[in-house]
């Protein structure tokens, strides 16, 4: 049996099972979840490992106890377990562990309404009541309804972006063996996509590569069958299909920055003058085009906690992040990966242009990427690299070190939950950023393991 403290990160569950997280767990924190929260009623979903369904079935066990009711989804991806959450006015809980290996799994909680909760928003006290219950089984009291939500989930999303008067497109989508193999077919079904499946069946044990598209290895079959197919665009989503990422036709891929840039003008035309939230990680071209297109753009520490924050703070139309995660106000702020892909493939529909075209005026700088380094002393590493950029540039520490200079800038970070700093640069022109990029990492480098 599990630490606890262990599994209970800041923003979700996750551990190896059974060893760190199993089902005496899962059962704690259902009834946990139920006291903390106050819920009369929990919406549940889960992903296809293997482990899914044992710990789903715990948990549901424990919030019965409570005398909570639940609506069990079944198999859903975690935007799924939002829509549950928001349609349904319920908190909610997703067993996943997104891209994490098949020895992984999780959960994510939220409140009704597909509000999250995290470390300071009652993550915390579930983890040290179920701390107290495991161990303790009680008689379920609650009643179990059995309800299929993946229907309603695919006409919501038809009704906020519509897709049905678009051209013709071709279209390939490499599910990785995860959630997007279940919701795809059921909103794309009947709309003018000759769809391309990839790894839809679904297998918690990925066998054909991890359900991580941010790795550049795991885009390697989908940017194939983009070419060899003569495809207009590819998708290539994670492990719970709430993260997508995008290739062109060409199959290179599309900077997430350059989706949040497109996907924040469409949304602008329905709500001008609305706030777009970014992180401090994406590209400086979002805020320059949010502001050209009459928004006002916030920029938020890297996190969806910090993003949905915001985002309920400010009632921002949109907001997306470097990771390919995208928000939604009209998705009860949540976000959802297949969401923002139809709103690529909208775009992209109503014009005759290529997507690599399309794409091109959201794409203004050079970015490097995100650069890891393991250091053992990151807090020496970030003083060298302050002491080496002092007055060649502006500073502020929102969340690490940013430092601006004329047409580049770069952050670096601490990593929350490994000794790792994260680089990003990006210059206007392409040497200057190599330039930028390359003495950083020389000075984190004199500090690093």
């Amino acid at each position: 049996m599990g630490d606890l403290a262990k599994i209970f990160k800041a923003y979700d569950v996750r551990g190896v099972v059974p060893d760190e997280f199993d089902e005496p767990i899962a059962e704690a924190v259902g009834a946990a979840f139920v006291e903390v929260t106050g819920a009369g009623s929990v919406v549940v979903a889960h992903d296809m490992r293997e482990s899914s369904v044992p710990l789903a079935e715990a948990f549901v066990r424990g919030a019965r106890s409570r005398r909570a009711d639940v609506v069990h989804a079944g198999l859903g991806s975690t935007d799924l377990l939002y829509y549950a959450s928001g349609s349904l006015g319920l908190p909610g809980v997703m067993f996943t562990a997104s891209h994490n290996p098949a020895r992984y799994n999780g959960m994510k909680m939220c409140r009704a309404g597909a509000v999250p909760i995290g470390g300071d928003t009652g993550l915390s006290e579930i983890r040290d009541r179920a701390a107290e219950l495991v161990g303790v089984t009680a008689t379920p009291v609650g009643s179990l309804i059995e309800k299929d939500l993946l229907p309603g989930y695919a006409h919501h999303l038809r009704t906020l972006v519509d897709l049905t008067g678009v051209r013709p497109l071709k279209v390939v989508v490499d599910a990785g063996n995860g959630m997007g193999g279940h919701t795809v077919p059921a909103v794309f079904d009947g709309l003018p996509i000759e769809l391309v499946p990839l790894y839809f069946e679904l297998d918690g044990d990925f066998p054909n590569h991890d359900a991580n598209p941010l790795e550049p290895q795991n885009l390697l079959d989908v940017q194939r069958a983009v070419i060899d197919s003569g495809a207009d665009i590819g998708l290539a989503f994670d492990g719970d299909a709430d993260r997508c990422w995008v290739i062109d036709e060409r199959g290179a891929s599309v900077s997430p920055s350059a989706v949040t840039a497109l996907v924040a003008v469409r949304e602008l035309v329905k709500a001008p003058g609305a706030t777009v939230i970014h992180n401090l990680i994406t590209s400086h071209g979002v805020p320059e085009i949010v502001r050209e297109h009459g928004g006002v753009p916030v920029r938020t520490r890297v996190g969806h906690s910090f993003i949905k924050a915001e985002m309920a703070r400010t009632g921002a139309v949109f907001g997306g992040e470097h990771s390919a995660h995208y928000y939604f106000r009209d998705f009860w702020f949540a976000d959802s990966g297949l969401l923002a892909a139809m709103h690529v493939l909208a775009a992209l529909g109503e014009q005759d242009r290529a997507l690599s075209e399309l794409v091109e005026v959201y794409s203004r700088y050079h970015a490097s990427g995100e650069v890891n380094s393991a250091v053992a002393d990151q807090g020496e590493a970030l003083r060298r690299v302050r002491e080496a950029f002092a007055g060649r540039g502006e500073f502020d520490e929102l969340d690490g070190l940013t430092v601006t200079g004329s047409g580049w800038w770069f952050n670096l970070r601490a990593s929350n939950t490994e000794p790792l700093l994260r680089l990003n640069a990006e210059a206007a022109d392409e040497t200057e950023m190599t330039a930028i990029r390359d003495e950083v990492l020389a000075i984190v480098g004199k500090v690093s393991k």
